[in-house]
């Protein structure tokens, strides 16, 4: 390659990514036998071997940047998406097993699914830590904390539940009347009403 058309394209290089916007590009080269996982798992953020280094953004970009980095999964719900770190995926399946110990695998993976239904809704914090954490929005957390270590099978429901089965039809909210002792709960209008094992899932009508 002549000078002339190096300088030429070092130059239209530059023009194209100053025209994005300040993102800085790292070129990655891996081979097949050992691929960073993330390039599969955040595919808007890392394609084939170019990754977004996440320099010169705002703090807001970053703050999305980076908790996109970190997710081992992705939910998506209509236009939204919700990118799950594995400590989100522990958090979950520790709500799934206190809540629902001893209820149907179905029944798992419905409390998983309040919980995703919850961050995408606007009514309620938009992060799984958030939604879990929010004051009186689960028996199962004392003082922001919780202590159970769950099993396989709230693990896995959390990950069904993720990868997009819903038993409950976008439902918000969940109650077991035998031995609820929140009289809201009994006593607010519902709709799209699904009994799951010993526990009812629910909206509310507005």
């Amino acid at each position: 390659m002549s000078k002339i058309k190096r300088y030429i394209f070092f130059l239209l290089t530059f023009l194209l990514i100053d025209s994005v916007g300040a993102f800085a590009v790292e070129i990655k080269l891996s081979s097949p036998m050992n691929e960073n996982p993330k390039i599969i798992l955040n595919k808007d953020l890392q394609l084939n071997n170019i990754k977004l280094s996440g320099r010169g953004l705002s703090n807001e970009a970053k703050e999305l940047y980076h908790e996109k980095e970190a997710a081992v999964e992705v939910f998506s719900h209509a236009n939204k998406r919700v990118y799950i770190t594995k400590d989100d995926l522990y958090l979950m399946s520790q709500v799934v097993f206190a809540e629902s110990h001893g209820e149907p695998y179905e029944g798992k993976v419905a409390v998983a699914s309040v919980i995703l239904n919850r961050v995408v809704s606007a009514t309620f914090p938009n992060s799984i830590e958030g939604v879990i954490k929010q004051k009186n929005a689960f028996s199962c957390i004392k003082n922001g904390n919780i202590s159970v270590v769950p099993d396989s099978d709230s693990y896995l429901a959390v990950i069904d539940a993720v990868r997009g089965k819903d038993p409950t039809d976008n439902a918000l909210f969940f109650y077991n009347p035998q031995t609820a002792t929140c009289s809201w709960m009994k006593q607010v209008q519902k709709k799209n009403i699904k009994p799951i094992g010993r526990h009812v899932f629910f909206q509310i009508t507005k």
